[in-house]
């Protein structure tokens, strides 16, 4: 039974996160999530897509997770490599995103966007199937100095960030508070739902709030 909890966690918030992401670029002028200036600026100056480069990303963070040795990489963790990639790809060659409207309206939107991403990525790490490539690697960095995981987010994106800009990403006002908003929703989601999971099927909490 436990199983089918988790395949339903990691399957929709896979689905809510890649979705978020799509938002986002789709308003790239605001300013996007410093990953996604990242995987934009590589689109740009070498080819390929922007979901192409959410996986090779995503590649490099698993073997550095591996390299510190986390406990976080799983079946789960390759399949969210690729399938995010994916995901991007397929939300944003159909189109099956609210349209871009004027500044207000899509403000509205990167912030939903941010929202999504922030409970989509708890979500799918509250799983226990392997985090995102991504997400696996900030919280080995968390478990291995004992900063909370908002805080290692914090630090990584903002490092992730500054290569992005370096390179020519797109930047601007929301880039910079977008990691504030997104960081503190996620580690929400994955501690509640994370607990949900350990008292339903009684086992211990395995994550402490920080």
């Amino acid at each position: 039974m436990k199983i089918y909890w988790q395949l339903g966690y990691f399957i929709i918030g896979l689905l809510i996160f890649s979705y978020g992401i799509s938002m986002s670029i789709k308003v790239q002028y605001l300013g996007i999530h410093p990953w996604d200036v990242l995987n934009i600026a590589l689109f740009e100056k070498i080819g390929l897509t922007i979901g192409t480069w959410n996986i090779i990303i995503g590649a490099a963070m698993i073997l550095g997770t591996l390299l510190l040795k986390g406990k976080y990489v799983r079946l789960g963790t390759i399949i969210n490599g690729v399938m995010v990639g994916v995901l991007v790809d397929f939300f944003l060659h159909f189109n099956l995103l609210p349209p871009q409207t004027n500044a207000a309206a899509d403000v509205f939107l990167l912030l939903a966007a941010i929202v999504l991403m922030g409970i989509g990525g708890g979500l799918y790490s509250a799983a226990q199937l392997g985090t995102g490539p991504r997400d696996g690697f900030m919280l080995t960095i968390s478990d291995r100095t004992g900063l909370s995981i908002s805080t290692v987010r914090i630090l990584c994106e903002c490092s992730v960030l500054v290569i992005g800009l370096l390179l020519g990403g797109p930047v601007f006002i929301f880039t910079f508070i977008y990691t504030f908003i997104q960081s503190p929703i996620f580690q929400k989601t994955f501690l509640s739902f994370t607990s949900v999971l350990d008292n339903k099927f009684h086992e211990p909490t395995r994550r402490k709030a920080g």
